[in-house]
């Protein structure tokens, strides 16, 4: 058994794709459109994942990827408790998070302790953000930085 990648539901492709890879820095891996089930597949690897699914890399070497379904009717999503986060591991978790927070989007949990972050993309999904390593040296203006929704 092989776990290959987790599914989340996005009402707006654009956004969600801004979100994902221009805000986070994840790489889109391969689109489907289904005209007749009127949807559309993107999957997305971290970057340091992405060149495990390289044409010609084996299935069985192939890193995990997050699908976005964006089903073109209009639907709202509600938020399954069931559901906890997305994790992904990164170099500088203080760098990404000044990045992410200047492109618009809420630090829910800041990095106070240079190691655990959590924001939430356009549809509401949380995302865990783990420092690589050790944690970095705490530093503002995280330290003092409150919470902001829930994560």
């Amino acid at each position: 058994m092989r776990y290959l990648h987790s599914m989340v539901r996005v009402a707006d492709l654009d956004a969600a794709l801004d979100f994902y890879c221009g805000k986070l820095g994840l790489m889109e891996i391969r689109r489907v459109r289904n005209e007749k089930g009127r949807f559309t597949l993107v999957f997305l690897a971290a970057p340091d994942d992405a060149a495990s699914h390289e044409t010609g890399a084996s299935q069985e070497r192939r890193s995990p990827l997050l699908e976005l379904t964006h089903n073109w009717d209009s639907q709202t999503y509600g938020g399954g408790r069931n559901f906890g986060h997305l994790a992904y591991e990164v170099r500088d978790i203080h760098a990404l998070c000044r990045k992410l927070m200047e492109g618009g989007v809420t630090i829910n949990r800041p990095p106070r302790d240079g190691h655990m972050a959590f924001v939430r993309s356009p549809d509401g999904i949380s995302i865990e953000l783990l420092q690589a390593g050790e944690p970095l040296t705490p530093q503002e203006p995280w330290l003092s930085m409150p919470n902001t929704g829930s994560w």
